[in-house]
């Protein structure tokens, strides 16, 4: 008893004797002795199962009758691990020299001890180790995140370091005006540039002059302006013919090109070519220009304004046909297991005519042939110009096709027709001079955006009202073969602006078939101008069937021979397409022979490449849509000898003449547009 005593007393005085207070000492003495007394020792039986290993009971173990002090805690953890220990249920002990352990309860009236002063208890381990963890992550990710940045200061510090002693020194060494920075465009100009841009601002004047289009000298002039960076103001009296008056009242003459500088004359070309060379234009042009532009200078185009000196006139025929669409019962009607819509019989108009002229019915079947061949009326299914009786016509306005065609404003042209000539030297004129200000210098690329906004085009768009009942049986064979040459041309260019340029093969065919004009009183698409026309009524790629039936009037209007020549005279509006041109009916082959020329020989837009090792030809896919009209493989390089340079021409001829087969390749077609977006 008195060796378990001092065993026990050891271990109490062990676990307390560093964390309690004296007092609480001196009690757990004396509660346990009172203990001893009246507890009763535990037996073997009673242990736990872990009473063979070390228990913990504060800071110290009691094994083998030593007390074996426990490992020293981290110095942030001692307090914590005292008071933790205050909380353990039990105590261990182990056998001394074969002797029993046991396991002493503490008193349930033993006060807990309290932390010193000033010290705030820990939180648990498991939420301080989650604290921990916690503080690690975010230090890590702020640590991270700096890094970060500092990196990017770091390289951005030498990027622009570089830039600026590239500059610098780029600066110094060649005096380079122009340097370029990530993101930033640089312009350094020296004090005597800038002065003269100050005086550039300062003109207060105009540059006009006077032109035509497909003038040699009007273009040297306007190439001059733009080379210099000049604004001028263009009137080319060939769109606007009323200012040709003008023209000569100022200078006496009609010959273009003539400059105004304000509203004084300066010349024309000769006098512009006299002071350039003599190096004083810069100050004569300043002098001239220093003051502000007077009411009697010649003044700028208007948008939107016609300069017609009177009305047209109206057709002949317009107060009949009047009458006529008042009166007629225009009805939907079964003809031939068809509905025809907006029709009426010919007997019904010949009434109508007998009562508004109190004429007889031969003279009324007269004047019905007439409006049929003015293009008023047709016949719904085009079997004969008029007949009195029980057949049905329509009028021009509720054609089926009327819809489709861009040419026709809701109404139809009720003037007088212009002679088909004139019409389509109109239209070579004004898409020329478009041409000349919206198109590259070599015609591959052209501006449809701006064409769109000018008044050359507006002009065009009421030009091309003129030919929804022009005759154009009056054409001879070259004034029909250039007039469907520029219409095909004009109506790309019109087309891309108001429906776009196709995409995809169904948006290509769309294009080039339901892009319509009303000319003649029948419609005209780009594929039935192409085939139809220009091809003799030929079928056109991927078509079973030809653009004209055996009875549609529009076969009298095909050209007699196909000339190859054409198809590199039409433009598609496309990169690997010819260059966009108007023809003359004067001189329509030699044109179209110079338009194959130039074709063949741009070899990096779809031309010809010539492989004399491979003994291979590459051609443009145009032949090879259009093939039946160039021949076979052979015939067609034969053809195109006359029309390439001296060098592919003398491969082509050397690749003809040994009788070895020859590799014909088609080059890809680009369909992307001519148009620099």
């Amino acid at each position: 008893m008195g060796m378990e005593m001092e065993i026990q007393l050891k271990t109490d005085s062990s676990i307390n004797g560093d964390l309690l207070p004296e007092k609480i000492n001196e009690r757990v003495e004396e509660e346990n002795l009172k203990r001893f007394s009246t507890e009763n020792i535990s037996s073997p039986e009673n242990l736990s199962p872990n009473s063979n290993s070390n228990i913990r009971g504060g800071n110290d173990v009691v094994h083998n009758n030593n007390v074996i002090s426990a490992p020293e805690p981290e110095a942030c953890d001692n307090k914590e691990e005292g008071r933790a220990s205050e909380d353990v249920d039990q105590e261990s002990m182990d056998k001394t020299n074969g002797g029993d352990a046991r396991i002493i309860q503490p008193h349930s009236e033993l006060p807990k001890p309290e932390a010193p002063p000033g010290i705030l208890p820990s939180p648990p381990r498991s939420l301080q180790n989650s604290f921990t963890i916690g503080k690690y992550l975010r230090e890590r990710s702020n640590n991270f995140s700096i890094a970060i940045a500092k990196k990017l200061n770091f390289i951005k510090e030498n990027v622009d370091n570089d830039a600026w002693f590239e500059t610098d020194r780029t600066v110094k060494s060649d005096e380079v005006t122009q340097f370029n920075i990530s993101g930033l465009k640089v312009i350094v100009k020296l004090k005597s540039e800038l002065a003269e841009e100050d005086e550039g601002h300062k003109l207060k004047g105009r540059v006009s002059f006077f032109s035509r289009s497909n003038c040699r000298d009007c273009t040297a002039v306007r190439t001059f302006f733009r080379q210099k960076g000049l604004k001028f103001v263009e009137i080319n009296i060939d769109v606007y013919p009323q200012r040709e008056k003008e023209l000569i009242q100022r200078t006496g003459s009609s010959q273009v090109p003539q400059i105004f500088f304000n509203e004084k004359l300066f010349g024309g070309l000769v006098a512009l070519n006299s002071l350039r060379n003599s190096g004083t234009f810069d100050q004569r042009f300043r002098e001239m220009l220093g003051k502000k532009c007077s009411s009697g200078a010649p003044a700028p185009p208007v948008y939107g304004f016609d300069d017609h000196d009177q009305e047209e006139p109206l057709d002949e025929m317009f107060g009949i046909i009047k009458v006529l669409r008042q009166r007629l019962p225009i009805q939907d009607r079964l003809m031939k297991m068809k509905i025809v819509k907006n029709c009426f019989s010919g007997s019904e108009m010949v009434e109508v005519i007998i009562q508004h002229l109190d004429c007889g019915r031969k003279k009324a079947i007269e004047i019905g042939k007439q409006l049929s061949r003015k293009h008023f009326i047709h016949h719904v299914f085009g079997e004969n110009e008029f007949e009195d009786g029980n057949h049905f016509y329509r009028f021009l306005e509720h054609e089926p096709f009327i819809t489709k065609c861009y040419n026709f404003r809701g109404s139809t042209n009720d003037a007088e027709p212009k002679p088909a000539a004139f019409v389509g030297q109109r239209l070579y004129k004004i898409m020329s001079a478009i041409l000349e200000s919206y198109a590259s210098d070599d015609r591959c690329y052209v501006d449809y955006v701006a064409i769109s906004k000018s008044e050359e085009f507006r002009r065009y768009v009421n030009l091309v009202h003129d030919l929804q009942r022009v005759n154009l049986f009056a054409l001879s064979e070259d004034e029909k073969l250039a007039f469907f040459l520029n219409l095909y041309n004009a109506m790309v260019i019109h087309a891309i602006i108001r429906i776009g340029h196709p995409e995809g093969v169904i948006d290509r065919k769309s294009f080039f078939s339901d892009f319509q004009y009303v000319v003649g009183g029948y419609p005209y698409s780009l594929t039935t101008i192409e085939n139809g026309i220009l091809r003799n009524n030929r079928r056109g790629r991927y078509s079973l069937v030809k653009p004209f039936g055996s009875t549609d009037k529009r076969l009298e209007l095909c050209c007699v021979k196909v000339n190859p020549l054409i198809h590199c005279g039409l433009c598609y509006g496309t990169k690997s397409s010819p260059t966009v041109r108007f023809f003359t009916p004067q001189g329509v082959e030699a044109e179209l022979r110079s338009a194959t020329r130039e074709f063949f020989q741009r070899s990096s837009r779809n031309g010809i490449e010539v492989n004399l090792d491979k003994r291979t030809v590459h051609l443009t896919s145009i032949i090879k849509w259009f093939s039946s009209d160039f021949g076979q493989e052979r015939e067609i390089l034969k053809w195109i000898i006359n029309y390439v340079d001296a060098t592919k021409a003398g491969f082509l001829t050397h690749l003809l003449s040994d009788g070895v087969p020859i590799n014909v390749v088609y080059q890809d077609y680009d369909w992307s547009i001519n148009s620099r977006l």
